[in-house]
């Protein structure tokens, strides 16, 4: 008997007839509240053209002034008979062909494509978790292993520090990292933000670790030492790869919440992307266009980390 498969389309449609209908109320909630959208103002914020004065070195007089397309050339000769040669935009110039000029005097600006504060705040966030995850993962890694160790002191204490860790919130430890801990060692606060991220991360990670390790089947590390490996040998071949298979899903929704968890080191004066946007909406007054832009480049850092994360596993899972 041939199995006709259904049509997917209609609920397609109806998916996209939600999301209309989505953008569409949100469209009227502005809308009751009288708000004014200011998109034209967003793109400044991504990247725009800065300026740069440029000023005369020594007194001296403007000998030549030659155009080109949107530059002007000026060459200044001062008492000595020393030249200095800037270029400068055009419709910037000061001065004129014979004018006299004093140390430091402006002559014009140049003009160059500079990062906005969005682009920065995009930039540090995705450091920041970057450097948090990896030592996260050291970190729950090791705790991990621990918490399965036979030595009593080592699994109490990697216990304690998982507990102590997911019971307090984590703006808590930012704040005792960075003002306590920070204070006592002088460090900076960078360091303590990602110091704070990184244990905060490990301490999930080493839960998943441990469930991951105990979800294998006894008999599987059995069978490993009755080949001659050790117990460290048997955990590093045989153990961990076969976990890692079964951790990746819930490895990947730390790491995904991770990048949202560093709008928290802002609390610490760290311009990262909730910040730089919070900034941003005080000086454009945008307030919605700059939150749907923030929320959007927060999108564009998980999206394509859950889709690795999602062919890694279906990769993984062939392999079995």
């Amino acid at each position: 008997m041939i199995k006709h498969k259904k049509a997917q389309w209609p609920w397609h449609g109806l998916t996209a007839l939600v999301l209309v209908g989505l953008a569409i109320s949100l469209y009227l909630a502005t809308s009751m509240i009288s708000y004014e959208w200011r998109w034209n103002r967003v793109p400044q914020y991504f990247a725009y053209k800065a300026e740069e004065t440029q000023r005369a070195a020594n007194p001296g007089t403007v000998e030549e002034i030659v155009v080109s397309g949107d530059n002007a050339r000026v060459t200044l000769k001062d008492e000595s008979g020393d030249t200095q040669v800037v270029e400068v935009a055009k419709d910037s110039m000061l001065l004129a062909r014979g004018d006299d000029v004093a140390e430091g005097d402006a002559i014009g600006v140049t003009r160059h494509w500079a990062a906005g504060p969005l682009a920065w705040g995009l930039w540090t966030t995705l450091w920041i978790s970057v450097i948090s995850g990896a030592l996260g993962l050291v970190i729950g890694l090791f705790a991990g292993l621990c918490r399965l160790s036979s030595n009593p002191t080592l699994r109490d204490l990697s216990t304690v520090y998982v507990e102590l860790v997911r019971g307090t919130p984590l703006l808590v430890q930012i704040f005792i990292f960075y003002f306590f801990i920070g204070t006592v060692l002088n460090l900076s606060r960078e360091f303590a933000g990602v110091a704070a991220l990184a244990l905060f991360t490990g301490a999930y990670v080493a839960e998943i670790v441990r469930a991951g390790v105990q979800s294998i089947a006894k008999g599987q590390n059995e069978a490993a030492r009755s080949l001659g490996l050790n117990g460290a040998q048997s955990m590093r071949h045989v153990i961990l790869p076969q976990a890692f298979k079964r951790v990746l899903p819930p490895l990947a929704g730390q790491f995904i919440s991770l990048v949202k968890d560093t709008s928290l080191v802002s609390v610490i004066a760290i311009t990262e992307l909730t910040k730089s946007g919070r900034e941003a909406i005080t000086t454009s007054f945008s307030t919605f266009e700059i939150w749907f832009c923030v929320a959007g480049l927060y999108l564009l850092i998980n999206l394509p980390l859950s889709h690795i994360a999602s062919r890694l596993e279906r990769r993984l899972a062939q392999s079995d």
